[in-house]
């Protein structure tokens, strides 16, 4: 039922249906358990070749398409070399208990930076847990583990946060099924940006849609 960035096109809805309608009282769901995580990257050299591409297409100016290209996440494997902070869980899910709507979610992340770099997205993953097992499994999707047909899910943004270590990313993360494609996924952050040296921040606001 997982899909990328975890909830994308709504399968676990169907799981928790099942589980309600049928699951014999001593029965077991597996996975039963997963975990989404956030942290955040450098990504120049993709950032300028996939959405600079739009300044410059054969000496035509497609700027203006740069704004649908942020909108949608890139679904992708990402170097482990251009982490450059710590992960933040922002969603437990225990699939025995939990409920339809709270698949529909708001999260608080923070983020330090671990060096000097600028931030050019943010991106999320997913563990799962088949702890129901007498032999505990757990399937891993993180930059830091072989890779997997979910890959991470890159959301690139609008500003270059530029940091040094112990720079802080913060804010809050809105994740809900599209109203008019449940399998889609709306997902919104209101992001801050802390320098640790100058003590400067910033705000902003930022939407995706994952489909």
């Amino acid at each position: 039922w997982m899909g990328y960035c975890l909830l994308f096109e709504s399968m676990l809805n169907t799981v928790l249906i099942a589980r309600d309608r049928w699951l014999a009282p001593d029965g077991k769901l597996l996975p039963n358990k997963a975990t989404l995580y956030m942290a955040a990257i450098e990504d120049a050299e993709y950032k300028k070749d996939k959405i600079g591409y739009w300044d410059n297409v054969y000496g035509f100016n497609f700027s203006a398409i740069k704004r649908l290209a942020m909108l949608e996440p890139l679904v992708d494997v990402v170097d482990p070399d251009q982490v450059v902070t710590g992960e933040c869980p922002i969603l437990e899910i225990d699939v025995a208990t939990i409920k339809a709507e709270n698949l529909t979610f708001e999260a608080d992340f923070l983020l330090t930076l671990d060096r000097k770099e600028k931030v050019h997205a943010l991106i999320a993953w997913f563990d799962c847990e088949f702890s129901a097992m007498k032999n505990r499994v757990t399937l891993p999707t993180g930059p830091f583990r072989r890779e997997t047909h979910w890959k991470q899910s890159v959301f690139y943004l609008n500003k270059v946060l530029k940091g040094d270590p112990g720079a802080v990313i913060s804010g809050a993360l809105r994740c809900a099924p599209n109203v008019r494609n449940p399998r889609d996924l709306d997902i919104s952050m209101d992001i801050r940006f802390k320098s640790e040296r100058t003590g400067e921040e910033e705000e902003f606001q930022q939407d995706w849609r994952l489909r």
